[in-house]
């Protein structure tokens, strides 16, 4: 009797949006290759884990992901480890799972094929610490067809003292603006509307080449298309948002009037021992012209607590500076002790008892202000993108306005929704409430203009390929 052939594939792909996207170019290659992806672990002929290794929580996240698909796959199926953690942190792998068929690091994206084909185990970890397809690759997309993740850039250029992204990722490396222009264009031809361009830092995008105003020259290009569309910036350092980037913003709304700022804290002494080319002072002055010249502006940040010699004082300044500056989100972490980060070498470490009460504090602070912040919308009318129904309901919606990133900010709840015909197309919605981070509101109108984002609710969880020619 002849074998049955093995192709189903499962894959889970943890951490960053980065890496989301090279799991991505991984299910096209293999779907390509006539393999099938399925959902279920016990369905899976292979499994596939993209790991993270950037903090202890996300290696641990790795370790019970990966213990979870042995507990409950199927007999004599595969399971190939990918991504940071293997580049990194493979130690650990194999002392957990010896039993793993084949590990890939993170910069060999593209040899995913001879991993799963593999008749013994083995790896490839390459030098190549991050990986950054070019030409003519085909990618699969998971997002909900509206939206999709565009990596621009891939490592870092930086060396904050709390952080090992460039020994996990590498010295940074930019596409060429002809690469990014030619992968957003076949997104929009595909239907997205809202294409988020992400790096670790999209203000040092060229800098390996030593060009100068890389990100600017890339939004111009990207800008010169005709069609409507959203581009939201992920991440923007404070010290990157210059005059010309927030001109850009100002003159083409297509531009969200959203950044995602990482500012780490705000005593100066604390921010030069992370560190941070920023003070206290330039970090004020920019969300400050930010707001002159942007007065819709939302700003998002991610603030650390707890690092090595931070006083009382110290954090109850950053408490002070949540409280008079209100940030429209924050992403609060305490500090955590990687080994091969500088800050892990620095005296004065703080027990994790501290650490925890003070995010538990600047939580409370921010949510605080939060409340008050959303009421201000209350009564307004946005453009919202309505996605689906409410995970814990059918009678409610939910979508986002241009200040919502998708899975990291709030919603928009939609209470009210007579006339809602379709996902995935905008609707005039106004405010009527606020549920801390989420508003609610109700639909006024669909609006009437024909837009790429105007497709059926089967259509929405439709996936595609982008086969880039060059």
């Amino acid at each position: 009797m002849e074998k049955a052939f093995l192709n189903k594939i499962s894959f889970t792909s943890l951490g960053c949006a980065r890496n989301l996207v090279d799991s991505e170019v991984m299910i096209g290659l293999l779907l390509k290759r006539g393999y099938q992806l399925v959902y279920e672990i016990e369905n899976a002929d292979f499994h596939v884990i993209n790991t993270c290794g950037f903090l202890e929580s996300s290696r641990q996240e790795a370790l019970d992901i990966i213990g979870e698909i042995y507990q409950y796959k199927k007999k004599g199926a595969k399971v190939v480890v990918t991504g940071c953690m293997v580049q990194k942190h493979r130690s650990i792998l194999d002392h957990h799972f010896p039993q793993i068929d084949y590990m890939l690091g993170a910069g060999d994206v593209e040899k995913i094929i001879n991993a799963i084909e593999s008749e013994d185990k083995g790896s490839e970890i390459g030098s190549q610490k991050s990986y950054l397809q070019q030409g003519q690759v085909p990618r699969f997309v998971t997002t909900p067809k509206h939206y999709a993740y565009l990596k621009i850039a891939e490592g870092c250029k930086k060396r904050c003292s709390f952080c090992i992204i460039p020994d996990i990722k590498g010295p940074l490396q930019s596409k060429t603006i002809e690469q990014v222009v030619k992968e957003f264009n076949i997104l929009l031809s595909q239907g997205v509307y809202e294409i988020i361009l992400i790096a670790q830092d999209l203000g040092d995008f060229g800098k390996d080449r030593k060009e100068k105003d890389g990100l600017y020259l890339l939004l111009k290009e990207l800008l010169k298309s005709k069609k409507d569309f959203w581009i939201r910036l992920l991440y923007l350092y404070p010290d990157e948002i210059d005059d010309q980037i927030i001109a850009l913003m100002q003159e083409d709304k297509r531009i969200c009037p959203y950044l995602d700022m990482p500012l780490q804290h705000i005593n100066d002494r604390i921010l030069k021992l992370m560190h941070r080319k920023t003070s206290r002072n330039q970090i004020i002055e920019t969300i400050t012209k930010l707001r002159e010249k942007i007065p819709n502006v939302v700003i998002r940040t991610s603030l650390m607590v707890g690092f090595p010699t931070e006083t009382e004082e110290e954090f109850l300044e950053l408490v002070d500076f949540v409280k008079s500056y209100s940030l429209d989100n924050i992403g609060i972490f305490a500090f955590s002790k990687e080994e091969q980060a500088y800050a892990s070498k620095l005296s004065g470490h703080l027990s994790q008892e501290i650490k925890e009460k003070r995010v538990e504090i600047l939580a409370e602070a921010q949510l605080e202000q939060v409340r008050k912040k959303q009421q201000d919308k209350v009564g307004n009318t946005y453009r919202v993108v309505i996605e689906g129904y409410h995970p814990e309901s059918k009678f409610l919606l939910v979508g986002r306005y241009y200040g919502q990133c998708p899975e990291i900010d709030g919603q928009v709840i939609i209470n009210d929704a007579r006339g809602v015909d379709e996902f995935g197309v905008f609707y005039n919605v106004e405010i009527t409430d606020v549920s801390d981070y989420d508003l609610v509101g109700k639909v006024i109108s669909k609006e009437q203009k024909e837009n790429p984002l105007a497709l059926c609710q089967a259509q929405l969880q439709k996936k595609f390929f982008i086969d880039i020619n060059m």
